[in-house]
């Protein structure tokens, strides 16, 4: 088996997405067409926005149905993070709050695909 490298969205329009997460991430595609961008995030993992209309089979759903994780090391580093994401204009489902596992914020990307940024308590 190989290792898991890619994740796809499906994106309604791929060039407002790609606007958005270069924005958010402050990185650049390192492919892109029309109707897809892929990113390499500093994890190693790569984020492929994909036009929904484009993908065969169709997609069953639409964004909001799971999350996207980044991991940060303190709960500092979550505040500083949603007040980037908050200038930039990101829609913010969760304000920072302490939960069960630690503190995390929540937002939405143009599709409604979540991005759930979190510090685990025993790391804060």
């Amino acid at each position: 088996m190989t290792d898991t490298n890619t994740l796809f969205l499906y994106v309604r329009d791929a060039a407002a997405s790609v606007r958005f997460y270069a924005d958010l991430m402050g990185i650049e595609p390192v492919e892109q067409s029309p109707t897809f961008a892929l990113f390499v995030l500093p994890s190693g993992l790569a984020l492929g926005l994909w036009g929904a209309d484009e993908v065969e089979p169709a997609p069953a759903t639409t964004g909001g149905g799971s999350e996207l994780g980044f991991k940060m090391p303190d709960a500092a580093a979550i505040d500083e993070i949603h007040a980037e994401w908050s200038a930039k204009g990101a829609m913010i489902a969760l304000p920072p709050t302490d939960l069960g596992f630690g503190r995390s914020f929540l937002a939405l990307d143009p599709d409604g695909h979540r991005l759930r940024v979190y510090a685990m308590a025993e790391e804060m």
